[in-house]
């Protein structure tokens, strides 16, 4: 399976931040989707970034003011993106590897969708429940 099959059954919709944002902003975009991390975008097709919640964990411990710091201060700037053809098992290897839980997926340089670990583990218990099934079938048969 590639990450264009993941993408095909949750939908391509990104949630995106401006890096000048702030993050009392971000803390009420991530509530309001109920998502754990946003692609921070100038543009919103370009990826500049990502931010999630343990960037704000790590900002809160003790820096007064935290809800006015800008988006762009505490963002990964050095992403880790993927392409639709990617296999599922790359990108498990990628989130595993990297210790990363959400991959913008890019084409072209646009955004053009995000898959979490959950989208990735939920895909591939799919594929194993499906053989699961073939191979029962085919004993029983």
């Amino acid at each position: 399976m590639k990450i264009n099959d993941v993408l095909r059954g949750k939908g391509n919709e990104v949630v995106t931040i401006s890096p000048q944002a702030t993050v009392t902003e971000l803390l009420a975009l991530l509530a309001e989707h109920n998502i754990g991390a946003v692609v921070v975008s100038a543009d919103g097709s370009a990826v500049d970034g990502i931010v999630s919640e343990r960037d704000i964990v790590r900002l809160w411990n003790g820096t007064p003011d935290a809800g006015d710091v800008r988006v762009s201060a505490i963002m990964t700037a050095e992403v880790h993106t993927g392409t639709p053809e990617d296999l599922i098992d790359n990108m498990m290897r990628l989130m595993t590897d990297r210790r990363i839980r959400h991959v913008p997926i890019v084409v072209d340089g646009a955004l053009t969708g995000l898959v979490s670990i959950g989208d990735v583990v939920k895909s591939r218990i799919g594929e194993l429940e499906f053989e699961k099934e073939q191979l029962s079938n085919y004993i029983s048969s």
